[in-house]
């Protein structure tokens, strides 16, 4: 039988599979109504929010892979390491840049920080270097 905090890790690990693929309803059955989360170009105030943000998207990546290289857990609080690569098959909006596909592969490493109310997602903070997809995408190749 799984424990609450090996739950509470593949909750964490099925977020961010569903955030990279774009799955807004599998995002909203891992959150409570009332989470928050922030990352570098966006602030989430709800469950709503969120998969309204998630219909937002359009992606300008395909060929997503998502490897969670460490997962710990401190108390209700689960924190992911990953890395993801894609190829930049889409328009990039930035602000208000736009970079128009390269076809180019581009990675990304980060971190996630969950907090959680029993098995769903509470709060979370993405950290990550956003620029870094920027550079890699316009670099000469």
């Amino acid at each position: 039988m799984a424990t609450i905090a090996s739950a509470q890790a593949n909750v964490l690990r099925s977020l961010l599979q569903a955030a990279v693929t774009g799955d807004g309803d599998r995002m909203a059955d891992l959150v409570t109504p009332d989470v928050i989360g922030w990352s570098p170009h966006r602030t989430i105030t709800s469950r709503d929010d969120l998969v309204a943000a998630m219909g937002e998207q359009d992606d300008p990546f395909s060929g997503i892979d998502l490897q969670i290289r460490a997962i710990d857990q401190i108390g209700d609080k689960v924190i992911a390491e990953w890395h993801v690569a894609a190829d930049h098959t889409g328009p990039l909006v930035l602000d208000d840049v736009v970079i128009a596909p390269t076809g180019r592969r581009v990675h990304l490493s980060g971190a996630t920080v969950a907090e959680f109310d029993g098995e769903l997602v509470c709060a979370f903070r993405n950290y990550f270097d956003d620029l870094a997809i920027v550079e890699q995408a316009l670099a000469d190749g």
